[in-house]
């Protein structure tokens, strides 16, 4: 059995290699959490790819419901064919739509399959899907077939902890906490996306980034996404390591800030930091 050791455009930590590997062997799905910007979804991307096996990606929404997944009967084109004379009426099976779920269980090959951010649906969501992911199998009431798992995918559950989860539905999963990147793995991070940028750029930018995120009250705390997104501004502007060097650091607003701060908010709270420091300094 092949297992995940990252990928050459994915750092992996140990730990988390530990934890994707550990859920494959158990057959239970890999619960991820971490805050916005660790790489939750891309995960099960590159655990696909480091596998050779097919990704299906189910993206949950506050409205998203658990049948949805397993499969949908669409009744109102059957009625609307009906008036019409169709002849596919005959067969229900014509407006049954298979969910994620459904094609998971029926892939040839085993997949991966993301859901992904669990935590936007309803309380109810994850208790509602514990029967199929225990049994991985599903009755459909309209044909009277029962759909099972040829092989049980790895599955692979993200959460912004913005609900609370069921303790029913954590018993049944791995659980791995992502913690947001150190500065030697974030350099990796942006050798990976950026090969052969100048260290010493990497090194100041690197600087600034976790200044900015240790000031207390940010109502968003810049993200890999967006540090990868300020370098590229960087370079594409050439402005060099020496500028980012010789910056006043009582001013805290880096240049070309509008990749990493997102909200007026957070720029007015580091302009009332910097005029701070600027009175107190004289």
């Amino acid at each position: 059995m092949k297992r995940f050791t990252g990928t050459e455009s994915y750092v992996a930590t140990e730990d988390l290699k530990v934890a994707v590997n550990a859920a494959i062997v158990l057959e239970r799905p890999l619960l991820v959490k971490g805050e916005p910007g660790t790489g939750k979804t891309v995960l099960a991307e590159e655990i696909a790819r480091a596998l050779d096996a097919p990704l299906l990606t189910w993206h949950v929404k506050s409205t998203t419901k658990a049948q949805q997944g397993l499969y949908e009967y669409d009744a109102v084109s059957r009625l609307r064919d009906s008036q019409l004379g169709d002849p596919r009426v005959s067969d229900i099976r014509n407006y049954i739509r298979h969910g994620k779920l459904w094609e998971a269980f029926v892939s040839p090959t085993r997949p991966v399959l993301l859901i992904d951010e669990i935590d936007k649906a309803d309380i109810e969501f994850p208790n509602d899907l514990l029967l199929e992911l225990d049994r991985m199998e599903f009755h459909v009431y309209e044909t009277g077939e029962v759909v099972r798992a040829r092989q049980r995918p790895i599955l692979v559950i993200t959460s912004n902890n913005e609900k609370e989860l069921p303790d029913a539905f954590l018993r049944r999963c791995f659980f791995h906490y992502i913690r947001f990147p150190d500065a030697e793995t974030m350099a990796r991070i942006v050798e990976v996306h950026y090969p052969g940028i100048k260290r010493r750029l990497v090194e100041e930018a690197l600087r600034i980034f976790f200044e900015v995120r240790e000031v207390q009250g940010l109502k968003k705390k810049p993200s890999t996404s967006e540090l990868l997104d300020w370098l590229k501004l960087l370079l594409s502007e050439d402005i060099g390591p020496e500028i980012l060097h010789e910056r006043d650091t009582r001013k805290l607003i880096p240049p070309l800030h509008g990749a990493l701060l997102k909200n007026e908010q957070d720029v007015s709270l580091l302009e009332k930091i910097a005029f701070m420091s600027r009175r107190e300094s004289r």
